[in-house]
């Protein structure tokens, strides 16, 4: 499969980033095993998870997802199989998001045990901390860098202003900068990253890894109505959506799908590795089934008319 390069990380990925979140959640062990196993053997090279992952569940403590990618990497040998990419600064039991220099060094420690890795390939800030400056974080990650512990950074969940803000730092103190970014980003949810925050990244080459590629499932079209909402326990967070926008969504995506033989996610997906200034949309699967689908999303070539069709659905 074509690889994109990724901003100016000199790293180079395919257009569909498998999201680790569910490994140690909706997917045991072994199932994670025989995702990861397909999903390289269909030319799709990166991962991306982060320490919190996933310490919302109950009997976990955070770090099961780099666990399970860590023991799949030592167990297939796969190290040059995979670009790593994984996030620091999430509440793993500090109470509070912290990219502070101290945390930093101890949890990338911590990552790095459990990926049973010598270098996280891309190493992102998870949220904003307000009470770190950017400089501090900055000189943070150029001591890793020099190490050779993380080969690249960038942040994630950043508006066009703290990007803007964090790359002027950069700069101005000769510190390494943000060449990744992390962005919430699907046919429903736009307005956080088109624009401003898109002109940006595209004007400073920055490698765009996008999440919520299907709007937490609304978009794979399985949600149509508040009855449709218990088929899974990700439902309750699909109510929002189930707007008159939402459905002239669902109805676009149905006509572009039918027209290609496809599925409703596979062309949502495929709108987003089609959009100028993103990389990959980051998706994640929980069976062999859904993967299988998105492998195809990978792959789908959207017409101009498709694209032009899904665009005023969503405007």
């Amino acid at each position: 499969m074509q690889k994109r390069p990724l901003g100016r990380t000199g790293l180079s990925i395919a257009p569909l980033v498998f999201g680790g979140n569910v490994f140690g959640w909706t997917a045991d062990k072994k199932t994670s095993f025989d995702l990861l196993d397909r999903f390289v053997d269909a030319g799709l090279n990166a991962v991306d998870t982060a320490d919190v992952y996933s310490r919302w569940v109950p009997g976990n403590s955070g770090g099961e997802s780099e666990t399970i990618i860590g023991e799949w990497i030592k167990s297939r040998n796969a190290r040059d199989k995979v670009v790593v990419i994984t996030k620091v600064g999430g509440d793993m039991g500090q109470g509070k998001k912290d990219l502070s220099p101290a945390y930093i060094a101890k949890a990338v420690e911590a990552s790095l045990k459990r990926l049973q890795v010598d270098s996280i390939d891309v190493y992102l800030s998870h949220w904003p901390d307000p009470e770190t400056p950017y400089e501090e974080t900055l000189s943070a990650y150029d001591t890793l860098l020099k190490a050779g512990k993380i080969k690249s950074i960038g942040g994630s969940n950043l508006d066009a202003d703290q990007l803007r803000a964090a790359l002027d730092v950069a700069k101005a103190n000769g510190l390494p900068r943000y060449d990744v970014l992390q962005p919430e980003y699907n046919l429903y949810g736009r307005a956080s990253f088109d624009g401003k925050l898109r002109d940006l990244c595209i004007a400073e080459e920055i490698g765009v890894i996008s999440y919520f590629a299907l709007a937490r499932g609304f978009l794979s079209g399985k949600y149509r109505s508040e009855a449709d909402l218990a088929q899974s326990q990700r439902g309750s967070g699909v109510k929002d959506y189930l707007n008159s926008r939402g459905y002239r969504i669902l109805d676009a995506l149905d006509a572009v799908a039918a027209r290609h033989g496809a599925k409703q996610a596979e062309v949502a997906i495929a709108w987003i590795i089609a959009r100028d200034g993103v990389t990959a949309p980051i998706s994640s699967a929980t069976s062999l089934q859904q993967l299988e689908s998105l492998i195809k999303a990978a792959a789908l070539k959207l017409d101009a008319s498709d694209i032009a069709e899904l665009d005023k659905a969503s405007a």
